[in-house]
């Protein structure tokens, strides 16, 4: 299995987060979702909806028990460790 690199952030969406203090809640996500943020804002094709999509990530980090819409616990996607490891 390929491990999972994240994704270079942004220069907007860094500035994003630094200037509503969200930096932290950020890097507290998993690889996983701090990727699926960073392709989802990408993939954007107008500026507008670039914005909406940078707003959404800020109210769910802010929220805390939210990811791309859906309810998020914070260890859900966790993959648990095996005994001895």
């Amino acid at each position: 299995m390929a491990i999972k690199r994240p994704l270079p952030l942004p220069d907007d969406v860094r500035a994003a987060l630094e200037l509503s203090d969200l930096m932290p809640a950020y890097d507290s996500r998993p690889d996983g979702q701090r990727n699926g943020y960073i392709s989802w804002i990408e993939e954007s094709r107008r500026d507008v909806f670039r914005r909406k999509r940078i707003r959404q990530m800020l109210d769910e980090l802010d929220a805390g028990t939210i990811y791309l819409g859906s309810d998020w616990s914070g260890g859900a996607c966790a993959i648990p460790k095996k005994k001895g490891r």
